[in-house]
């Protein structure tokens, strides 16, 4: 039977690294803000497939008003973000039935192209979880001189959307919060999901920082 797909954004934060009162995933890139230009890429990629938005309370209000502004009429499950990025996907994957396939994906990467969503779903029917990484292309150094300097030739910079199988990665975020859970990848690997790795891309970029949002508008005169 095949499984129905699921996209979760994941757009609960604040801000604060942006310096900005707005949350960043409610910045306008080219009239359209960076959340909704994120949310239409899974939708040219994936049309029909389901759409659950974890926003902070007090800007969910705000999100329906710039949907129906911008003609973003996607039917959407709407979620109320959580203390941590952990809690914000614990409380949107119980919106997602067992037996689906489930990307969740930082509301503010906007630039991944269609093609790589449609082979990581594609790519779903076999493996149970696929990450995207792209190489690390600078030296690196540890600060603490007892520590040994990574290898880079076994270093990757991972990146969303990553993929599960839903009923795995829902038993997953049943774990007990711990710091180490910096993503999805790390919740899945400490309950033994196997993890699969996909070539990722370099314009699938987090926008956190002024300087990030200088970069995405460049990106955004090359590529339309």
């Amino acid at each position: 039977m095949k499984r129905n797909f699921y996209a979760i954004f994941v757009a609960g934060g604040s801000g604060v690294r942006m310096g900005s009162d707005l949350p960043k995933q409610f910045l306008e890139l080219g009239g359209r803000t960076i959340l909704q230009r994120t949310v239409e890429k899974f939708l040219e990629a994936e049309p029909g497939i389901n759409v659950v938005t974890v926003l902070p309370e007090a800007h969910i209000a705000r999100w329906k008003e710039i949907c129906a502004r911008g003609s973003l009429d996607c039917p959407q499950i709407l979620v109320k973000g959580g203390l941590t990025r952990f809690h914000s996907v614990r409380n949107a994957l119980q919106r997602v039935p067992d037996g689906a396939v489930v990307a969740i994906h930082d509301g503010v990467r906007p630039f991944l192209s269609t093609s790589l969503i449609s082979a990581m779903f594609e790519k779903m029917n076999e493996c149970r979880a696929l990450i995207p990484v792209v190489p690390v292309v600078d030296t690196l150094r540890s600060t603490d001189p007892s520590v040994p300097d990574p290898d880079r030739s076994r270093t990757v910079c991972v990146q969303t959307p990553q993929i599960f199988l839903s009923e795995e990665i829902k038993d997953a975020y049943k774990q007990a919060y711990d710091t180490s859970f910096t993503d999805d990848a790390s919740v899945a690997q400490n309950w033994g999901i196997p993890l699969t790795f996909i070539d990722g891309e370099k314009l699938n970029f987090k926008i956190t920082t002024p300087s990030d949002i200088r970069l995405a508008e460049a990106v955004l005169r090359i590529t339309g």
